[in-house]
């Protein structure tokens, strides 16, 4: 089996506080990777950190995130998937992030969701909505409801997933540069250990 990464951020701003009052926990966006390390994360959302009235697809940046919100906190699950269902993903994120600009953060859709019924304006997705769909569309349907309907919420709420990190985003990218690129693979075995003892084995 192989494996994918949910990252649910947790920012501060105006935006966001609406987001948090609305579902209810502090994580608010939700991140999709290939890779613990989110070198390869992408996400419906701001396409520069600090300024959020332009939104579409991008490809996150952890580096620049943390200069634009220096108390931002991750929430970092991996889920598992077959190999076809991780390479069919691979190349649809990066066909996406090629036609980026294409790609629009579903304003109108919040209401709809406040009533809980289902909207779909093309290339137009919340970034819980994204997630949800792509992972549908390969064979991975994690909720019992039409994707333009899930929260970050439903993410934080799976059963299915294994926790990776939880910590500051400053955490999070200190321990990616002391051990990825000191040792190859050493920040695997860290994280892996970390996610021990944060579920108790250790």
């Amino acid at each position: 089996m192989e494996k994918l990464y949910v990252a649910l951020v947790d920012t501060p701003g105006l935006f966001a506080s609406i987001i948090r009052r609305v579902i209810g926990i502090d994580y608010i966006h939700v991140v999709l990777s290939l890779d613990e390390e989110l070198n390869e994360a992408y996400s419906v959302g701001r396409r520069n950190p600090a300024v959020p009235l332009f939104a579409g697809f991008e490809k996150e940046d952890a580096e620049k995130i943390e200069q634009a919100f220096p108390t931002a906190r991750y929430r970092i699950a991996s889920l598992e998937c077959t190999r076809e269902q991780k390479q069919n993903i691979s190349r649809q994120l990066r066909e996406c992030y090629e036609q980026r600009f294409h790609y629009h953060y579903c304003i109108a859709g919040l209401p709809m969701l406040l009533w809980n019924k289902p909207f779909y304006q093309k290339n137009h997705y919340t970034c819980s909505s994204f997630v949800a769909n792509i992972l549908e569309e390969n064979g991975i349907k994690l909720f019992k409801k039409h994707f333009s309907l899930v929260t970050p919420r439903d993410f934080y709420e799976l059963k299915h997933t294994r926790l990776v990190f939880e910590g500051t985003l400053h955490e999070f990218n200190g321990s990616c540069l002391r051990y990825s690129r000191v040792q190859p693979g050493i920040f695997r075995q860290a994280m892996q250990k970390l996610s021990y003892v944060m579920n108790g084995a250790v």
